[in-house]
């Protein structure tokens, strides 16, 4: 009878020990290279933003969406150069 209640007891600690699926985190390099990939992920985080939107794939996600957008307006450079110091001469 022991071990019937033991049995009972452990199989109802693993069904409530449901574990989730390890979702990979994609850079945003990899979103900005991986189009299709990118529009479908952030359909599901605009889907449910409450739920996902501070997730890092939305984040990533949104942050390669923004960064290809400014470069197909040309508001992009990779690398920008300092100002000059400019001296006021008095």
């Amino acid at each position: 009878m022991k071990k019937i209640m033991l049995s009972l007891v452990i199989a109802s600690a693993l069904i409530g020990c449901k574990q989730e699926p390890v979702e990979v985190v994609q850079s945003v390099d990899w979103y900005k290279e991986n189009t299709a990939e990118r529009l479908e992920r952030l359909a599901k985080c605009r889907a449910s933003p409450g739920e996902l939107a501070d997730t890092p794939n939305c984040i990533n996600a949104e942050q390669a969406a923004s960064l290809a957008d400014a470069a197909k307006r040309g508001g992009l450079f990779e690398k920008v150069e300092p100002m000059p110091d400019f001296k006021l001469g008095r």
